[in-house]
Parts: C-alpha cells; sequence; structure tokens
C-alpha cells in the first residue's frame, strides 16, 4: 500500500500529511514522490523516497510514471497541477489494469475544469451564477483578465482605465475579459469539496482567502456560512467528480450574492487548513480507494473560524553537488 505524489514541488505539508494518515491503517506502507527535479524539492526531501519525471508535455512523462509505480508497488496516486491531470483522467484505465487507482475525475469533467469557459458553462447548467464575460469590442470597465487554461494567476490583469489595455490583451484569444468583481464589496473564498466514488458531494469546507500569494493563499480561515447549503443544493451531485476539488467563489457583503469562478479537481495549495480544521480528507481517500469504504455525508467535521497564518521555512540538503 504504496502512494505516490506528483509534482509535488514544495508541498510539504501535504506529503506529511498522507504519510500520516497511510501510516495509521499501515504502518509500513511509503509515500513517494515525483517532480522534474526532486534535488530542488523540498517535498521530495520528506517523501521516503523521490524519483525524476520529464515534464508532464514530454511523450515519455507516462511511461516513465508507469514504470515508477510498478517498480515501487504504488497502489495510489495523488496529483497536484492541472497540467498532469487529463494525461492521468485518459490513462486511467492503463493504471487501473495494473492495480494502481489514480485519485482523478473524469476525463470529461477534469477537461471541464480545465477550460474555464466550459466550467463557467458546467455552473451555469448547476444554476449557479458566473462573473459576465465581455467580448473584446464591448467591455465595462473596471475589468479583470484572465487565461481560459491559466493557473497560479499567471497572466491576470485587473483594467482600470482605457490606457491599461494593451494590444498583447487584445490579440492573445486565451484571454478572457471578466466582470471584476471588487474586494471592496467582495469576499473570495476557496471551498475544499469532498466527491465520493459515487459522485456525491460528501464534505464543504470554505476557506477565506485573507491574503494571496503567487495564486495560493498564504492567510486564511474557515468560515461556516451560506456556501455550504448553496453548494449542497447546486453542486451536491457532479458526474464525474472524484476525491478533492477546489471551487473559487466570491460572495457579496452585504447582498449575499452567490459568484462561481472556476473548479479545480485537485487539492489545492491551502488545503493543509481544511485538514488541519478535521476535514479529513485524505483518510477518506485511503478508506475509500485502498479499503472499498463507502464514504457518507461528513459536513460537521470541522473546525470553524480556524485561522492561518502561513510562513517560509527551510529544508537542509548536506552534502548537495548541484550534479
Amino acid at each position: 500500500m504504496n502512494i505516490l505524489v506528483t509534482s509535488v514541488g514544495k508541498r510539504v505539508s501535504l506529503v506529511n500529511m498522507i504519510k500520516k494518515e497511510l501510516t495509521k491503517v499501515y504502518p509500513k506502507g511509503k509515500v513517494f514522490a515525483v517532480d522534474t527535479n526532486p534535488k530542488l524539492s523540498a517535498a521530495c526531501e520528506v517523501a521516503d523516497a523521490c524519483f525524476a519525471v520529464p515534464r508532464v508535455n514530454e511523450s515519455d512523462y507516462f511511461s516513465r510514471l508507469l514504470d515508477i509505480c510498478l517498480d515501487s508497488k504504488i497502489t495510489l496516486i495523488i496529483p497536484t497541477i492541472d497540467t498532469e491531470l487529463e494525461l492521468l483522467a485518459t490513462n486511467e484505465k492503463v493504471f487501473l489494469d495494473y492495480g494502481i487507482k489514480p485519485v482523478i475525475s473524469s476525463l470529461d469533467f477534469v477537461k471541464r475544469c480545465r477550460d474555464k469557459r466550459l466550467i463557467h458553462d458546467f455552473l451555469k447548467e448547476k444554476g449557479v451564477e458566473i462573473a459576465k464575460e465581455y467580448r473584446k469590442d464591448a467591455y465595462e470597465l473596471p475589468f479583470f483578465i484572465k487565461p481560459f487554461d491559466g493557473s497560479r494567476s499567471v497572466d491576470t490583469f485587473i483594467i482600470k482605465k482605457e490606457e491599461d489595455i494593451t494590444p498583447y490583451h487584445l490579440s492573445n484569444d486565451k484571454l478572457m475579459f471578466l466582470e471584476y468583481l471588487d474586494h471592496d464589496f467582495y469576499e473570495e473564498y476557496t471551498c475544499d469539496l469532498y466527491y465520493n466514488s459515487a459522485n456525491k458531494l460528501c464534505c464543504v469546507v470554505p476557506r477565506k482567502r485573507i491574503e494571496v500569494r503567487d495564486g495560493e493563499v498564504n492567510k486564511g480561515k474557515t468560515e461556516r456560512n451560506e456556501l455550504i447549503p448553496y453548494l449542497q443544493k447546486h453542486l451536491g451531485h457532479v458526474e464525474g467528480a472524484r476525491g478533492c476539488l477546489t471551487a473559487q467563489f466570491f460572495k457579496h457583503k452585504e447582498n449575499g450574492r452567490i459568484v462561481g469562478i472556476e473548479v479545480n479537481p485537485r487539492f489545492g495549495g491551502g488545503f493543509p487548513l481544511t485538514y488541519l480544521s478535521g476535514a479529513n480528507y485524505i483518510k477518506w481517500i485511503i478508506e475509500e480507494y485502498l479499503f472499498g469504504k463507502e464514504i457518507e455525508e461528513n459536513f460537521d467535521v470541522w473546525e470553524d473560524n480556524l485561522l492561518m497564518l502561513r510562513y517560509d521555512n527551510e529544508i537542509l540538503v548536506h552534502d548537495y553537488k548541484d550534479q
């Protein structure tokens, strides 16, 4: 019962949490990690073992990943970044044929999440309001720009006056012009959602984003609010959704308007707050995927108003050589 975490980078907390939960039920189990440069990955240092892999977009990535899984007796794969999700979902049956279970949503749902225009259509189908999208020749100031396939807040812009618009914004077909949701009036939340193997929503933990760095929450707190019944109503069952999903919403401070922004079918960078609040998605994944237990609703298992203040820490590697 070994677990592989892919593209671990600096996700030290996530790897340590997985190790802790696996050891509780199977002390001999190991948590392995892969990264393009394991020597410079903090999370690889805390994993039981680590391996180098090509970049996800390189042709030999999948074959290398599969070889690692077979050599290391991996039974469960936990992905962490958007760019690998479609490849893993496409090859899910290959993994399953070898007795390896990726914690991954269906290929169709992953494709929807990867394209923010498609996930906007999905949210509208579910009755969730989304930010208005403008044509590039008919917008209202201020507005927000982001790529339809982006992540980590790369290539995002707030446009407050005409002179802020550049030829790059107008010519890049990937960039969406969207209604600007001002933080003076809206609060931003990342909700960690757990879907069981029957695509049923079993838990929601809204995390208020107080401060964000490089697209990842740096200061945040759990908050029981109207997002929980709202998501139970609109996203209580999502065909193809499995495991931990992160969904972003804006909530108006006065009138309560809720606007859906995006859905990512993977663990988010701020998940440690959800775990530490008591919503043990990692335990549920192990129980469900390794022991076949059906996970039921657990909406009240976590601590409200738990504040997380992140800081940088150091991992030292002795006798390190570049080559």
